[in-house]
């Protein structure tokens, strides 16, 4: 057992404190006036409002109030390549124009394609410091840097001199992946030395000072008397290993030297197969690169290549071949150096970038803090409120409502804030109750009426249920077709109260999907495609569990019936129709961490519920951990630590599947999945812009996350923002808001009655 499989037992019975109620209150403007703020209800903030390093919902659309984009979508999803101008298009019968900070021109060539962004020429920050082209060069490098640990995956995008950059040599193109892992594999002495001192002392120093704090806990269970014994126990390779008399250098450096150059072997104690896979792939190539260089192969790169600056207010960005995907990632907020970086370390000629590279600490530091040239200046973030303030800069025309308030709100409350004015917008999900709620309080059985306006609109995401492969697996092996086996025995039992969950809890703002991306995708599939499947809904030997005649009780005893033989193929005893024992490495009892306000108010609930009452009926346990604050499974998630969690994924325009489910992705890859031949379709279906074939080889990804059991889709639901017409002047709210435009995106007309 290691810290990362025991921080999920501490994870249990965690309750956050409650949210803080702050009173709704006129803020005073210049020169006396009174402004009434628009208070809006929101969830759990992170604290992370950059467009840099947000990494929730929330945060981001403060980072996307505070920030602009450097172009935008219509209502429809499609670019905006003439933002300067403007663009005129119809959607639902009306002309809308759209406008935005650059005019975007792509030239695809045989062998490269070039991206030309022109500025416009009138745009400042809310600061009033100018927005120009030094602003975007400065925003990409950040992004590109090694010591870039946000969500963004901008630097593995096909820019020319990417790779040579972040490796800082001219010869780190000619390395492969097969170079990479055959380094690894044979570890010279230098790699191996550097894998001790850079990865392993690290993690087991951490490990350490933590074992000296939590012993206690778990002293009577594992029989340790102090700190250093119970590190020894969860990591010492020896059973025998003695930590008498011993310092904590002496303790770390001689168990690291257990694991000799098996640095892989480490990973798995701490519970985490894949921790070292980036950084160890990153000293084999550091590696490689010294070897090239000393051999006169290469020379050291001080800039990328393909980002070129053409005049004060001109980027031009060049990709080798051309990836559909690219677009999208160039597609940045647009960040002000002088605020995020330090003026006097920019100078463009001079290879320097605004900040030191390899050090991104100062521009980190200020995420909580954060300014951009959008509609709104964020003030401060203070009792669960974040305060912003109208910027009177904004090159749109500054908003019309001076003041918001974006309140944390839990999801229970947002239509009753909205009633009782606490709040005066929100996003509640969109459920039956909540439905029967909003009518009851309009008094005229309708969604909209003179207290409160629904505007619904297809989420631009799903709900799923996930699980952790590095957690849920035989062996500690957890692509084998055993561990496979075990997570699917999970996943069918999971899977076959979906219908009767979702419809309970949405009835028709939601539908159950098969398939782990959002329908409103062009790549999902279709039920009219011949391969189409209801996903987990075929026992161990390949055979369909259910008939259009089945009967709801007798679907879900079927599903029972099939998950004893996947455990029986995992490995486990299976007795009488029991499971009895589990294979090693495996367990008879699983968590899931779900935030359903502790109350079970959450549409996968009940399928948490009927689900561990059917896998209880043959000897498995699945503990539901229903936390109050979301925070504590999204902790879970990036510590790796997560068996299963419920939660909804938010989606992009384009369904790149790199962020969430490609092995490098190390930051967002909550699942663990490492698969070679999904690693390469991703790849694959990022290099043309022909939507059917980028389909097809969709569907063969999809197919092996779902061979891979480590996500259930779950409902695809629609978006529901509703508002007060007493506060909210409703002649004045975005019209027409759909998936791909959502309601901010024209708050600067939004008033106040």
């Amino acid at each position: 057992m290691s810290k990362k499989k025991l921080m999920a037992l501490l994870l249990t019975g965690v309750m956050a404190a409650s949210t803080v109620s702050v009173p709704v209150f006129a803020e005073e403007a210049e020169g006396g006036s009174s402004d009434t703020p628009l208070v809006i209800g929101q969830t759990n903030f992170s604290e992370k409002f950059s467009g840099l390093f947000h990494e929730t919902v929330p945060d981001q659309q403060i980072a996307e109030n505070v920030g602009e984009y450097l172009f935008g979508s219509d209502r429809t999803g499609a670019i905006i390549y003439n933002g300067i101008e403007g663009e005129t298009r119809e959607y639902n019968g009306t002309d809308y124009t759209y406008t935005g900070l650059s005019d975007v021109t792509v030239t695809e060539g045989e062998d490269e394609t070039v991206y030309n962004f022109k500025l416009r020429e009138d745009v400042t920050f809310s600061d009033g410091e100018p927005l120009t082209a030094d602003d975007l060069i400065f925003t990409y490098y950040v992004l590109s840097d090694t010591d870039y640990d946000g969500n963004a995956t901008f630097y593995s995008t096909n820019i020319k001199g990417m790779k040579n950059y972040r490796l800082n040599s001219t010869a780190a193109d000619s390395i492969t992946d097969e170079d990479v892992a055959n380094t690894l594999a044979d570890m010279p002495d230098e790699v191996a030395a550097r894998v001790k001192d850079e990865l392993m002392v690290p993690l087991l120093t951490s490990e350490y000072e933590w074992a000296q704090t939590a012993w206690e806990d778990y002293a009577d269970d594992y029989g340790v008397a102090n700190g250093d014994e119970f590190f020894a126990m969860l990591y010492a390779k020896d059973e025998n290993y003695s930590v008498d008399g011993k310092d904590q250098d002496t303790i770390i450096n001689e168990i690291a030297d257990q694991y000799g150059k098996d640095y892989l072997a480490l990973a798995a104690a701490y519970g985490d197969e894949a921790f070292f896979d980036e950084d160890a792939a990153t000293i084999a190539s550091e590696y490689l690169v010294e070897q090239k260089t000393a051999a006169g192969e290469g020379e050291e790169v001080a800039n990328i290549e393909g980002i070129k600056k053409l005049g004060d207010y001109e980027v031009e960005v060049t990709t080798d071949g051309f990836e559909a995907t690219t677009i999208y990632q160039l597609g940045v907020i647009v960040e002000p150096m002088h605020y995020y970086g330090d003026a006097s370390l920019y100078d463009y000629d001079n290879n320097q970038f605004g900040f030191t590279r390899g050090d991104l600490s100062a521009v980190r530091d200020k995420s909580n803090q954060p300014l951009g040239a959008g509609p709104y200046k964020f003030v401060k973030y203070e009792n669960k409120t974040v305060y912003m303030e109208a910027n009177e800069n904004y090159y749109k025309g500054a908003p019309k409502t001076k003041y918001l308030q974006w309140r944390e709100t839990s999801d229970a409350d947002k239509i009753a804030g909205v009633e009782q004015g606490t709040i005066d917008l929100s996003d509640p999900s969109g459920s039956k109750s909540a439905f029967d709620q909003i009518k009851s309080i309009n008094g005229n059985d309708e969604l909209s009426g003179d207290k409160i306006i629904v505007n619904a609109t297809d989420n631009l995401g799903y709900g799923y249920i996930g699980l952790n492969a590095n957690t849920i697996n035989v062996g500690g092996e957890p692509g084998s077709d055993a561990s496979k086996n075990l997570r699917k025995a999970l996943t069918t039992v999971l899977a076959v109260y979906r219908d009767v969950a979702i419809d309970s809890y949405y009835g028709d703002a939601a539908s159950v999907i098969n398939y782990p991306i959002s329908n409103t995708s062009w790549a999902a599939p279709q039920k009219s495609d011949a391969d189409y499947q209801v996903a987990y809904s075929v026992d161990v030997d390949g055979n369909p569990l259910y008939t259009d005649d089945m009967t709801d009780d007798e679907k879900f005893a079927a599903a029972t019936q099939a998950a004893l033989g996947f455990f029986e193929a995992a490995g486990y005893t299976v007795e009488n129709g029991k499971v009895t024992a589990a294979p090693e490495g495996a367990k008879m009892s699983y968590e899931i961490i779900i935030g359903a306000d502790g109350s079970g108010d959450h549409p996968s609930f009940a399928i948490l519920t009927d689900a561990k009452a059917a896998l209880e009926s043959i000897g498995f346990t699945l503990d539901i951990n229903d936390v109050t604050d979301s925070n504590i499974m999204w902790d879970a998630l990036n510590a790796g630590t997560a068996e299963m969690w419920a939660a909804a994924w938010q989606a992009t325009v384009d369904p790149d599947m790199y962020q969430v489910y490609h092995s490098a992705s190390v930051k967002s890859n909550y699942y663990h999945i490492n698969d070679e031949t999904l690693d390469q379709d991703i790849i694959d279906a990022r290099s043309t812009a022909d939507q059917e074939y980028r389909k097809s080889v969709y569907k063969q990804c999809l197919d092996i996350i779902l061979d891979w059991a480590v996500e259930i889709p779950i409902y695809q639901r629609q978006n529901c923002v509703i508002y007060s017409p007493e506060r909210i002047n409703a002649d004045t709210f975005t019209k027409d808001v759909t998936t791909f435009y959502s309601w901010y995106n024209d708050i600067t007309n939004i008033e106040m009655n």
